[in-house]
């Protein structure tokens, strides 16, 4: 495994497993087990997954001792506002079973995340959050966040894919030693990425499949990644990362891949926007 330093001085590992859209009963929990005892030491989650305790209990069955797993979860917007989040950390804690978080993660830019932001801050300065940061926040609203705040993200978490690139917010993150993570590394399969012409030549210059040669274009570029798969073949086949380097002239090749714009849905759109906050994961 290979780790990152975040602004912090906290080491997250490079690459986790992630559990979003994992909604059959029990699959989280058989999913969770399998990629922790490949070697996984990362686990994503968040609230409105719905799937907080699969993971908790597959933490807790775990032959892994609970300090070797980096473990998120993120609060949903529903939850902003400082005693509404405070709250909700709570609810998330007991439904993962831990005593503590090591990252947990605002889940989009709109409602109270200032009020939000706080009440992480806060849980943050008592030891019970390790790192603290957001989830698809663009530039100018990360720049907003930490400019007007205490304590500036240690993650930003946003949709990052060879359809979508994000050079740009790739560059400001650096800039401000904020840590970029990618969520849909895959795109969610779109434009039938897995059949691409230039991957799929790419995996047959290394012997690797076209995933891994996405993951390791991520991770080249110093990006955190969180795969996700129901399947333990393909969950270990998206660890087995770190044994090859793509050269230079390859990494310049998959940039030509870049559409930059999502093909999963559009961020900046006011009706996506409009959308996200009226989603309710609870009552």
């Amino acid at each position: 495994m290979e780790y990152t330093t975040l602004n912090n001085g906290i080491k997250m590992p490079m690459i986790g497993f992630g559990v979003y859209q994992i909604s059959e009963r029990g699959a989280t929990e058989r999913a969770v087990s399998d990629a922790l005892d490949l070697g996984y030491r990362m686990i994503d989650t968040a609230s409105a997954y719905q799937n907080e305790e699969e993971v908790g209990v597959a933490i807790k069955n775990s032959c892994v001792n609970r300090e070797e797993v980096f473990v998120t979860t993120k609060l949903w917007v529903q939850d902003y506002g400082f005693d509404n989040a405070l709250k909700a950390f709570d609810i998330s804690l007991k439904k993962l079973g831990l005593d503590y978080l090591d990252l947990y993660l605002l889940h989009k830019p709109y409602g109270d995340y200032y009020g939000a932001w706080r009440a992480l801050e806060k849980l943050y300065k008592e030891g019970l959050i390790r790192a603290i940061g957001v989830t698809s926040f663009w530039n100018e609203r990360l720049a907003d966040l930490f400019n007007m705040n205490e304590i500036k993200p240690a993650v930003n978490q946003i949709e990052t894919n060879v359809w979508n690139q994000k050079y740009s917010e790739a560059a400001f993150m650096i800039e401000h030693d904020i840590q970029h993570e990618a969520w849909a590394p895959f795109a969610e399969g779109q434009n039938h990425v897995f059949d691409n012409s230039l991957l799929r030549e790419l995996a047959e210059k290394y012997g690797k499949t076209t995933g891994q040669i996405m993951l390791r274009w991520l991770i080249q570029r110093n990006i955190v990644v969180i795969p996700k798969s129901v399947h333990k073949e393909r969950i270990a086949q998206n660890l087995d990362v770190f044994d090859f380097v793509l050269d230079e002239n390859d990494m310049s090749k998959i940039r030509t891949l870049d559409t930059g714009k999502s093909p999963i849905y559009d961020e900046m759109d006011p009706k996506m926007a409009l959308y996200i906050g009226q989603v309710k994961i609870h009552k």
